[in-house]
């Protein structure tokens, strides 16, 4: 009996069949519409490129028709895009004729040569060249942008040279400072008595003991039979 029930109570109430059935349809419309959406929004997409791209070709098109406007056919002969053996013209020549041709660059006009400069009544000290047109203001306003401050860039544009030590010095520094140096050692010697390796010619000078191994009662024994330093003025006792 409880296993009947809950048969029943399961699909009764928990997984309905009829309800999932339902809901299932729902889904596969819904997908339907999406799809069917998705596929105008992907028709609408194409048809908008290949607009564009044909577009572009007609404009291409045009500009090679008045680039080259001059092939254009004229009464006495028949352009390129015109052969007489063709039963009617090229599409491109009809296009030749709507369109106009390309304008050039204006260009600057260039002042005529005259014969001011080398005029032979003038004298030789009277020939003069024409001035030339001075040169536009510095802009002292700061320009829009992240740019630095005109007066700074002067500044370092025109700033005095300093070399380093390496370019500022000599090739040659360092013998010269050997040289100098050598020169110092002779000027400042002590003394200039010459050593002679002579028994004859130091007979008569006196020996100077030395002050470190010498003292007032004669050679102190330190570092010769004791290495303690003794101080008698300080002993309490004789011994």
């Amino acid at each position: 009996i409880q296993k009947r029930w809950r048969g029943y109570y399961i699909r009764k109430y928990t997984h309905n069949y009829y309800a999932l059935k339902k809901y299932l349809d729902a889904v596969s419309v819904n997908n339907e519409i999406v799809r069917k959406e998705l596929n105008e929004y992907a028709e609408m997409k194409e048809k908008e490129k290949r607009r564009k791209e044909l577009e572009k070709k007609e404009k291409e098109k045009h500009y090679q028709a008045r680039k080259m406007h001059y092939l254009l056919s004229t009464e006495q002969i028949a352009g390129v895009y015109n052969s007489p053996f063709r039963k009617c013209p090229h599409p491109m020549e009809l296009l030749l004729r709507k369109s106009k041709p390309l304008s050039h660059r204006k260009q600057s006009p260039q002042r005529p040569l005259t014969w001011e400069l080398c005029d032979p009544s003038r004298t030789a000290g009277s020939l003069t060249f024409p001035a030339a047109e001075p040169l536009p203001p510095i802009r002292i306003q700061k320009p829009q942008g992240p740019f630095r401050d005109p007066a700074e860039v002067l500044r370092q544009r025109y700033k005095p040279l300093e070399p380093t030590l390496r370019v500022a010095a000599s090739i040659n520094s360092m013998e010269r400072a050997r040289e100098e140096i050598k020169r110092e050692e002779w000027r400042n010697r002590i003394h200039d008595n010459e050593f002679l390796p002579f028994s004859s010619y130091h007979k008569n000078d006196k020996y100077d003991p030395s002050i470190h191994r010498s003292g007032k009662y004669g050679q102190e024994t330190y570092g010769i039979k004791h290495f303690r330093e003794e101080q008698p003025e300080k002993w309490i006792a004789d011994k």
